[in-house]
């Protein structure tokens, strides 16, 4: 069998998500556009009532198909008139030849592109909101796991599995602040004709334009020229940048985590899943992998969708190609890593013998603070204490030994605390601060603005 797909956006990485950019729900889009306008022309006397019936009724894929909007695109080179000619075969009588009057090609295509990205908005944001409810299991779950944290790639002082998660679950609320926001820029239609004068529409123009936007639930613009301002779409594929760059943070944790000398948490593993083609023991994170890989194809695309919003005069078509790839590309492969990162979420493996080896990893080093500060607490000044302990960890690190059993022989430090103390001192499990608090008042949070 012959496959025709070239790219795998197609078939590899393709989402339910992509029915919103197929060409036949683009073709679908534009005929409701020409169908409300005809609508609108009629209630205000500009065309007869029985020419709007018949247009609205043969502006559907049931009567104008997608194929014969091709063939004759093939002919005159241009899309969206292929699609009136098209529509205008299907009517009867006069009806045809009211089709898309006083219309400009991107009063159709722009109008019915902002009702394609707020459909692809509205079922981003609810990926978004599965994914977070899957974050804040987590953060439930793991509130009182304590762990290393790590900066620099450092082991720093103890955290809590609850906590790294509940960071990024606030991160992904703050994504749905801006997809609400995003949203609210993007639903906006335009029905002003050539150059945005609304010269073709006389003195109806605004009315024309308001009724359209009103039976379409798109907001009407103040003013533009022959073409919607592309800020509001590069605002939408940013949008889809900074929400994939989320996702490719929380992957690469799950990447560093994993790694055998770490190996805290782990992404699912089938027990059929091959590894390795050549090394049978090899568990790799590869749908971590792939979420930072194709974010990075996602990033890629805030450029051309940038240069967009730099058009010349009244209008040019160096956007139009591009767009035709960028916006289905971003959100099937933004929804493709969503999906990929819930799956991992829903079957991630704790390991929690490792993650206590690794928290007293360095011996009770990283309590260091902790000590500090209690020496600061019996009268030793805070510089003078923050050298003992560089002393003293430098000296445990080197002779391998237990930080308590430097610190015990430690004159100064002796006379302060007893070795029961020293033990309380150096427990890593009662040294998380408000990390408990922090990740239930999260938790609350983000309950109650969600309703999960």
């Amino acid at each position: 069998m012959t496959h025709k797909f070239v790219n795998p956006i197609e078939t590899r990485y393709r989402t339910e998500i992509a029915a919103l950019f197929t060409e036949e729900r683009k073709l679908e889009n534009w005929l409701k556009v020409e169908a409300v306008l005809a609508k609108v022309h009629a209630q205000l006397g500009n065309i007869p009532q029985d020419a709007a019936l018949e247009i609205n009724k043969k502006a559907n894929l049931t009567y104008v198909k997608l194929d014969r909007v091709k063939e004759i695109d093939k002919e005159i080179h241009h899309d969206l008139m292929a699609m009136v000619k098209a529509l205008t075969e299907q009517c009867k009588g006069d009806a045809g030849k009211y089709i898309h009057l006083g219309a400009t090609s991107y009063d159709i295509e722009d109008t019915a592109f902002a009702l394609q990205l707020r459909e692809a908005l509205l079922y981003t944001q609810d990926s978004l909101k599965s994914l977070l409810k899957e974050l804040i299991n987590i953060v439930e779950m793991k509130k009182n796991l304590v762990c290393i944290g790590r900066t620099h790639g450092q082991h720093a002082i103890p955290t809590t599995y609850g906590m790294r998660f509940g960071v990024w679950a606030y991160e992904i609320d703050r994504h749905l602040d801006r997809l609400e926001q995003v949203l609210q820029r993007i639903s906006y239609g335009k029905m002003s004709g050539a150059v945005g004068t609304m010269a073709s529409f006389t003195e109806k123009g605004f009315q024309i334009q308001e009724n359209l936007m009103k039976e379409l639930n798109l907001n009407t613009l103040l003013i533009s020229n022959q073409i919607i301002q592309r800020d509001r779409h590069a605002e939408v594929i940013f949008l889809t940048v900074l929400i994939s760059q989320t996702l490719a943070k929380i992957a690469r944790q799950f990447r560093i985590l994993q790694r055998n000398e770490i190996a805290e948490m782990f992404e699912p593993f089938k027990e059929s899943q091959v590894g390795s083609s050549t090394m049978p023991h090899k568990r790799n994170p590869h749908k971590s992998e792939r979420i930072c890989s194709l974010a990075r194809l996602i990033k890629s695309n805030i450029i051309p969708a940038l240069d967009n919003i730099i058009l010349e005069d009244e209008r040019d078509l160096t956007n139009s190609a591009n767009e035709r790839i960028i916006f289905a590309e971003n959100f099937i492969l933004l929804d493709y890593i969503i999906k990929e990162l819930i799956f991992n979420l829903q079957n991630i493996v704790f390991d929690e013998r490792k993650i206590e080896n690794n928290l007293n990893l360095t011996k009770g080093a990283c309590l260091a603070e902790k000590v500090m500060v209690s020496l600061v607490n019996k009268g030793i000044g805070r510089q003078e204490s923050h050298e003992i302990l560089r002393k003293a960890v430098i000296k445990a690190k080197n002779e391998n030994l237990l930080i308590k059993d430097i610190l015990a022989q430690d004159k100064l430090i002796s006379s302060k605390f007893t070795l029961e103390e020293l033990d309380n001192l150096l427990n890593p499990h009662i040294y998380i601060g408000e990390a408990k608090t922090l990740t239930e008042n999260l938790v609350k949070y983000i309950k109650k603005k969600y309703q999960f």
